[in-house]
């Protein structure tokens, strides 16, 4: 072989050697940046997951908190007391509005249910029966207050609000043996009595549907 075809294959030989070796280069820095890449996305995962936990402990923590803490003007009446007998026709309660007591096999769709017209007591027992809590409001109650109150309703599921012309208090919230009476919406503690017992503990049957049952305009 002449001088001239060695040297051409010793530099074919060279580009070849070099173009190996910046692949061999490629592919590490491709491994490198995939790593990296992965790494910080697990990172950012396990970060995000850790947050969304602990956030999520911290809003159980509160509700808890929130739940534990006594409710004050709030009236309780003994739940052992209370009739759960399905009954056809008017019940005559000793509360108005009632907070328990023998009911209508029916109860009032409670999904957030906000109604603009009175709903027969026996079927809104019903719903209380099934952990809702129920926002009556008599025509004291000023617009403003209906919409903020209709606002909160439609965003919590186990709950229903209609107009009661017939209660003393402004605004009223029931659920199984227990009620808050309050002038306005703004009041905090109607927050509070929504946190504590919408599915709250004193559930006759917690789980129970707020769904597929009487609706009214």
């Amino acid at each position: 072989m002449s001088k001239n075809s060695k040297k051409q294959a010793a530099d074919r030989k060279a580009r070849v050697e070099a173009m190996r070796r910046a692949e061999k280069s490629r592919e590490r820095r491709n491994r490198i940046i995939t790593v990296t890449i992965s790494t910080v996305i697990v990172a950012g995962l396990i970060g995000w997951g850790t947050y969304a936990i602990n956030n999520a402990n911290q809003k159980k923590e509160q509700k808890a908190a929130t739940a534990a803490k006594p409710i004050s003007g709030e009236k309780t009446w003994d739940a052992g007391k209370l009739g759960r007998n399905h009954v056809q026709g008017k019940v005559a309660y000793p509360m108005n509005p009632p907070v328990g007591g023998n009911h209508n096999p029916v109860w009032m769709t409670c999904n957030g249910n906000v109604y603009t017209k009175a709903v027969p007591n026996e079927n809104a027992v019903h719903s209380l029966e099934h952990g809702a809590v129920w926002v009556t409001y008599n025509g004291k109650a000023t617009q403003a207050d209906v919409k903020t109150l209709a606002d909160r309703i439609t965003k919590t599921p186990y709950t229903l609000m209609s107009p009661d012309s017939t209660q003393s208090w402004t605004i009223t919230l029931s659920a199984w043996g227990h009620q808050l009476s309050v002038n306005t919406a703004a009041d905090p503690r109607v927050d509070q009595f929504l946190t504590k017992y919408v599915q709250g503990p004193q559930t006759p049957e917690p789980g129970a549907a707020c769904t597929g049952g009487l609706t009214a305009s």
